[in-house]
């Protein structure tokens, strides 16, 4: 019996019992609209469980905010509409939203009531890491180091992930197409708080995998291979979900196996013009974000030009 049960304990901790349920508190539009709007960004969580997603189109365009159980509240005051990436961190002077602006080449830090306190411009980059014609950036993601460095990614353009200190001075640029690291479209990177020292895991999208870099830019290795797109990930515990946008999402443990697949749409291939007449309860389309609330239970944030969110609730 000893040993049952230290088995039983080690199955739950492990996340190998994880077990989701479609939720009956998925995202609701504000009253008066049928879909959130045209998005192609995230979806974080703040301490008190309030939900932020990203909306880059349609008359609640911005960071559309939302209470636990859904129903949307207000939008956050001074919010770009062009956040293709951003998270939430909790800092001594209170928490902010750190988040990529995708056509305005910036990178912005604002309080949760709307005030920018930092902006990044890219124009601190050294050109020789930008688009060699056009001298342009496409920043996609955003995350912040455990000593404030910000990290963002020009993951719609040549692939480096660029650094600045905490008050947005540059501090160098690494990364890109060419090996060691070979991305393909390194759509998202976030700092992975599992290893100590913290590490960067970027969403290596056109590979199909997840590569961890050192937060000073050295390759550590791949994470994970053979995946569906990548384009998101969050991290609850030991375990990560993944938002693949090829039609999935999948829970891996701490070794980067597979422990979990929450939806799995073989059909899709990618593309944001599925109306809500194809929808399907609990089936993903173009998984965009994703994250965990503080139960463990999982957020996704679609791409999708009318705006698709699901939520996936962890049995208790």
């Amino acid at each position: 019996m000893k040993y049952f049960c230290l088995f039983f304990f080690c199955l739950i901790f492990s996340g190998l019992s994880h077990e989701f349920t479609t939720s009956k508190h998925n995202l609701q539009p504000a009253s008066g609209m049928e879909t959130f709007g045209d998005m192609h960004g995230e979806v974080a969580i703040d301490s008190s469980g309030l939900i932020y997603m990203s909306v880059a189109n349609g008359e609640k365009a911005g960071i559309q905010i939302f209470s636990k159980d859904g129903k949307y509240l207000r939008n956050l005051p001074n919010a770009p509409h062009d956040l293709h990436g951003f998270v939430i961190k909790k800092e001594e002077a209170g928490e902010f939203l750190y988040g990529s602006l995708l056509n305005a080449q910036e990178v912005i830090k604002m309080t949760l009531e709307g005030e920018v306190v930092l902006k990044i411009s890219g124009s601190k980059i050294p050109d020789k890491f930008k688009h060699p014609k056009k001298k342009t950036l496409k920043l996609t993601s955003v995350d912040v180091g455990p000593n404030g460095d910000i990290y963002t990614v020009d993951g719609y353009g040549m692939d480096y992930i660029h650094r600045f200190d905490k008050d947005g001075n540059y501090k160098g640029s690494f990364a890109g197409r060419k090996a060691p690291y070979n991305f393909a479209n390194c759509h998202k990177i976030f700092i992975d708080p599992r290893f100590t020292p913290a590490r960067i895991l970027c969403c290596d999208r056109k590979n199909g995998r997840l590569v961890h870099l050192s937060l000073q830019g050295e390759v550590i290795g791949e994470f994970a291979t053979g995946l569906r797109r990548p384009s998101a990930v969050d991290f609850y515990k030991d375990n990560i979900a993944v938002a693949e946008i090829y039609g999935r999402v999948t829970l891996l443990n701490k070794k980067g196996d597979i422990i979990k697949t929450l939806s799995d749409n073989a059909k899709i291939k990618g593309g944001n013009k599925w109306p809500k007449e194809g929808w399907k309860e609990g089936l993903v389309i173009t998984p965009h974000g994703i994250c965990f609330d503080q139960e463990g239970n999982i957020i996704v944030s679609e791409y999708n030009k009318f705006g698709r969110a699901l939520k996936f609730d962890l049995k208790q």
